[in-house]
């Protein structure tokens, strides 16, 4: 059975809805949101695989997921090092920057650097509302993803992907296909060309405002704020 998605345009309407008829912050969403990837990397690159993680994040808020998902994996043990090289000047991204500085989390300027000394790529450069061309400085890194063999896990899509259509046609990103994806309240219809293992997260998405953007809400077990579910053609 196919998977119900959300285009790029009904994923922006319901974080607005989220933000304000549903009365979320833009805080708790981010926080969810960043403790939900925190999960699937832990899923996905557990603590005997290598502790080290590179965070790779974007000015947007996909990249403030990013920032808060190195807090939590931290917190689990992990030596997350984060490349931000577009810091935003709003100040929620400032006090999440501030977090990982306090707790002598490193930012790096040397993306290709540092994917040499990490076990793991958080990639949370660009999310559901990216379109047009890569911008300066990520081409070089959209590049050294798909070039890696190191696993790679991305927020809410696949960075450098159409969020409709899937990865470029060919050039930069087309061959680019992470370990893992999060698609963060519900997949967007790019999972439909995605073949590695798909986590849905955001735990927060109430029946009555799935059912008015037509979207099915996971099965959620325990106190897990992801679950795995099959792309195109996989069993789980």
């Amino acid at each position: 059975m196919a998977i119900k998605t959300l285009g790029a345009k009904a994923a922006a309407a319901l974080d607005q809805e989220l933000m304000s008829t549903c009365a979320f912050s833009l805080d708790q969403l981010m926080e969810l949101a960043g403790l939900s990837v925190s999960q699937a990397v832990y899923r996905v690159h557990p603590l005997s695989k290598g502790r080290r993680v590179l965070v790779a994040c974007g000015p947007g808020n996909n990249g403030g997921d990013g920032l808060v998902a190195a807090r939590h994996l931290f917190f689990y043990g992990y030596q997350p090092t984060i490349y931000y090289p577009k810091r935003s000047k709003n100040e929620l991204y400032q006090r999440l920057s501030k977090q990982l500085e306090d707790l002598n989390v490193p930012f790096v300027d040397d993306f290709q650097s540092a994917i040499g000394q990490t076990d793991h790529i958080v990639d949370a450069i660009f999310g559901f509302s990216f379109s047009g061309e890569v911008r300066e400085p990520f081409p070089a890194v959209i590049q050294a993803l798909q070039d890696t063999k190191l696993p790679v896990t991305s927020v809410d899509a696949p960075s450098s992907w159409d969020i409709e259509k899937g990865p470029p046609a060919s050039g930069l990103g087309s061959s680019f296909m992470p370990t893992a994806l999060v698609s963060l309240s519900a997949p967007k219809p790019l999972v439909n060309h995605f073949t590695g293992r798909h986590f849905v997260g955001g735990r927060f998405v109430s029946p009555l405002i799935a059912k008015k953007y037509d979207f099915d809400v996971p099965e959620y077990q325990g106190i897990d704020q992801i679950v795995e579910v099959p792309v195109a053609g996989q069993k789980l």
